[in-house]
């Protein structure tokens, strides 16, 4: 979407991605005002979840080829799978990540 004024103009990103992040805000939000203390938190749960990172690469006759890995949910989910202060609403976040890291995921592989 693109909105013109004389010289300038915004440029958004396309509706679908606008509306999924919008909903994601709202949700985020929602589970942050559970906690009781540091709410905050659940965005970076949620920012540390859609980490992906290449752990290997091979150089082939059509290209290089990386196998991508979702590092930042695998980090989080066994950081709260130890942790004394787990909570149902990091936990929520932290997958809410990995649906994303899964979509960059596609993209990579697809894109």
């Amino acid at each position: 979407m693109e909105f013109k004024f004389g010289d300038a103009a915004i440029v958004l990103p396309p509706l679908h991605i606008t509306i999924i992040a919008i909903i994601i805000i709202f949700f985020l939000i929602r589970w942050s005002k559970q906690l009781e203390t540091r709410r905050f938190t659940v965005f970076f749960y949620f920012l540390i979840s859609t980490f992906i990172t290449p752990i290997f690469s091979r150089g082939t006759t059509d290209g290089v080829f990386q196998l991508w890995i979702p590092l930042g949910f695998i980090v989080v989910f066994f950081y709260l799978f130890r942790s004394k202060r787990n909570h149902t609403s990091k936990m929520k976040a932290s997958i809410l990540g990995f649906s994303i890291a899964l979509y960059q995921l596609i993209l990579q592989y697809v894109g």
